[in-house]
């Protein structure tokens, strides 16, 4: 039954992504500001399908910690999930993402549609200063810059790898950052076809203020989102039916 559910799962995600990319097209010829349902409307009918497909619901608790200006989003990355089932809670949302994804037929018409921060990850230097002017812009204009830290998947419960680039962008752009923790990967792990029955509980941690130093800033948000996670992680194991992933897991990591 798992492996049916999950095999539907999958070719539903991409055949409702698909005819939602195409149905929507008309819409790229208007201006952006009537646009901004469009991704939400996407990531709130995958969620429906996950729910009622998979069988894997949705949490999220801490709403009252998101601000109203700008602010940096810092999400811990397990899964596909994320990528998708947090859209719906940033009204304007800039994923930072590598520039190549522009170039996909339909997907990255969208993406330049709603103004995402691409890098050139082949000039860092040049990519790193261009991507500063960008969410400059996208921070005076109050959205809300996406970041995954670690830059890359890792498993749930594996030791956390995050990459320095949010403490440069915290410091040049003066915002908030807000720590974003989840147990998503006990679920729908990191490159796996399996999605497994349960419920994904998502945690937005109070906002990091700006006036801290760099590496404060970076040692600060790291210990929030793995505190939180690995605690998250423990809640899923406690769960009626755990997920079989957990097996995985070693009970200390949420210790």
């Amino acid at each position: 039954m798992l492996v049916l559910r999950s095999t539907v799962f999958q070719i539903l995600f991409y055949s409702v992504t698909l005819v939602q990319m195409l149905l929507y097209l008309p819409v790229l010829l208007l201006p952006r500001k009537w646009g901004w349902w469009i991704p939400h409307v996407w990531s709130k009918s995958l969620i429906l399908l996950m729910k009622y497909v998979a069988g894997l619901n949705v949490e999220i608790r801490g709403r009252e910690n998101l601000p109203s200006v700008g602010y940096i989003a810092a999400m811990k990355h397990q899964s596909a999930w994320e990528t998708v089932g947090l859209i719906p809670l940033f009204p304007r949302p800039a994923f930072i993402l590598k520039r190549e994804l522009n170039w996909l037929p339909f997907f990255g018409w969208y993406t330049m549609k709603f103004d995402q921060i691409p890098i050139n990850r082949g000039k860092r230097s040049e990519a790193l200063a261009a991507m500063m002017e960008t969410a400059k812009e996208k921070i005076a204009d109050k959205r809300q810059i996406l970041i995954f830290p670690e830059g890359t998947r890792r498993p749930a419960g594996a030791e956390p790898k995050y990459k320095f680039g949010i403490a440069h962008l915290y410091k040049n752009l003066e915002c908030p950052v807000v720590p974003i923790a989840h147990n998503a990967g006990v679920y729908w792990p990191r490159a796996s076809f399996m999605v497994h029955p349960g419920t994904v509980i998502v945690e937005i941690l109070p906002p990091i203020l700006p006036g801290l130093e760099a590496q404060e800033l970076y040692d600060t948000m790291i210990e929030k989102i793995e505190t939180a996670s690995n605690r998250l992680i423990e809640e899923a194991r406690s769960a009626d039916n755990p997920s079989p992933v957990l097996k995985n897991i070693p009970a200390s990591t949420g210790a």
